[in-house]
């Protein structure tokens, strides 16, 4: 993820998967509940790293960090997906076209 809105979409994601309620999660991390769900919806245009690690410990997660480009991101994914469907490329030719 390259940017705060992307961050906060994974927090919402994870505190979800969890069954946790936002106004829980912020209360655990000592955070205001608005400030919590601004950052998730990414209309915040800034989190501090105390309240994100707080609330990242209250979810059982952590903060990884990975060199740019070894991730890949969506545009990278469907440019490759794109030259392997086309015609008389190798994975095209491997799949029989299926996607």
């Amino acid at each position: 993820m390259q940017t705060l809105s992307e961050l906060g979409l994974a927090v919402a994601q994870r505190r979800k998967s969890l069954g946790l309620k936002q106004a829980d999660v912020a209360t655990l991390a000592g955070v205001a509940a608005e400030s919590l769900s601004r950052f998730e919806r990414g209309r915040s245009a800034e989190f501090g790293s105390r309240k994100l690690l707080a609330v990242l410990a209250v979810l059982d997660a952590e903060l990884s960090v990975t060199a740019t480009g070894h991730a890949g991101n969506l545009d990278s994914l469907r440019q490759e997906r794109a030259a392997a469907t086309l015609p008389g490329s190798a994975a095209h030719a491997g799949t029989g076209g299926a996607v």
